[in-house]
């Protein structure tokens, strides 16, 4: 047995630095993982969100409601974004997402508190998410009881005002109710975006690229029976999926499967296609997963699967939205908890389209610069 060669150990150094170099993407992405993870996890991520938007409904408006309004602006917790709707508005708002609180006063709320009545004040929360609500409704009764009492000049023996808290949606807030829906996005996005992006690269290394580009076929054709395969897995993983959440989970299934079934396709069709605009900018299978991943985790992260949406600051919430995921756990939320319909669920389905319109263009134009 020989001794090491410091000479002998340089040049494999050498070697193997000079490799790390010419695999930028490797190298990138050793650099950039770890510093996302730091900003995301140091700035982006509060499990205690606040500034939630809520809607008032209010016949009357007087110094009483005006005082309250205020006082559970001032904990933090409240941004009164509608104020003067009706319960009908209010309905749809807090259907579509718009608002995670509505606020329901009775016409008579004034001359009830100056006749020391205890009129009731009916706060309705979207308990989708069950994290969201906790911290804003723990505050609700000691600050509407402090903000009349100041008002009314008193100190009456029991509270001046009663509070009457309907969680929407998922009363008993169960976590699975949440998580489960969610996951099924997660799933699709891990598999599908990995898989399909290899389908380019993997004609690459094994040396079946030329056979590929000889056929009689546009890149449009190639495309779609690149991705087409990968769809009829993704309907497999619905299936699985939704099963799975009503046998063991129990989670309700409350709006149209077809409304939905809608969304999962367009979802799907936008991830397959995501894959495929992968291939064409990896040069290996390798790289195509290490692309895919640095794709995965702030997806992941800034979605609202992981964390509430509504407490990440604004940079990341913007950032959030370029992500096919976040528009997408909003609509199966919507539609498999509240029941949403067609027109509650428009934005973020238009959201998606949006999606599989600049993934195709930009994969199309990738492709053509493989066949030049």
């Amino acid at each position: 047995m020989t001794g090491i060669s410091l000479r002998r150990l340089g040049a494999l150094l050498r070697k193997e630095l000079i490799q790390m170099r010419r695999d930028r993407i490797t190298f990138a992405m050793m650099l950039l993982v770890p510093l996302m993870q730091l900003v995301l996890f140091g700035y982006a991520i509060n499990s205690d969100p606040k500034h939630l938007p809520a809607a008032l409904v209010a016949p009357t408006q007087d110094r009483f409601s005006r005082a309250m309004v205020s006082a559970l602006e001032l904990t933090g917790y409240y941004d009164f974004t509608h104020v003067g709707i009706s319960a009908t508005e209010a309905e749809a708002l807090i259907t579509r997402g718009a608002v995670a609180f509505v606020v329901t006063l009775p016409s008579d709320f004034g001359r009830r508190v100056e006749r020391g009545d205890a009129p009731q004040i009916l706060i309705e929360a979207d308990a989708t998410d069950p994290s969201v609500a906790s911290g804003a409704i723990s505050t609700l009764g000691t600050v509407a009881a402090e903000a009349l009492q100041r008002e009314t000049g008193a100190s009456p023996t029991q509270p001046p005002v009663g509070i009457v808290v309907h969680k929407r949606y998922n009363p008993e807030g169960i976590t699975q109710y949440n998580i489960v829906p969610g996951l099924l996005g997660v799933v699709l996005q891990m598999i599908l975006v990995m898989m399909t992006s290899m389908a380019l690269t993997r004609e690459i290394e094994r040396g079946t690229m030329e056979n590929l580009l000889a056929l009689p076929a546009t890149p449009v054709e190639i495309m779609l029976g690149k991705v087409m395969p990968y769809m009829g897995v993704g309907a497999v993983q619905v299936a699985v999926v939704l099963l799975a959440a009503r046998l063991l989970f129990g989670v309700p299934f409350v709006g149209s499967f077809g409304v939905l079934a809608a969304g999962i396709f367009t979802f799907v069709l936008a991830l397959v296609i995501l894959g495929y605009l992968i291939s064409t900018l990896a040069r290996t299978q390798m790289q195509a997963m290490q692309l895919t991943f640095f794709f995965f985790l702030p997806s992941l992260m800034l979605s609202g699967f992981m964390f509430p949406f509504r407490g990440m600051p604004g940079w990341a919430q913007t950032l959030g939205e370029v992500f096919p995921l976040t528009h997408f756990l909003r609509l199966i939320r919507a539609v498999m908890l509240k029941g949403a319909g067609q027109p509650d669920i428009a934005q973020p389905m238009a959201a998606l389209m949006v999606f599989v319109l600049v993934y195709g263009l930009l994969a199309l134009a990738r492709f053509r610069r493989t066949l030049d």
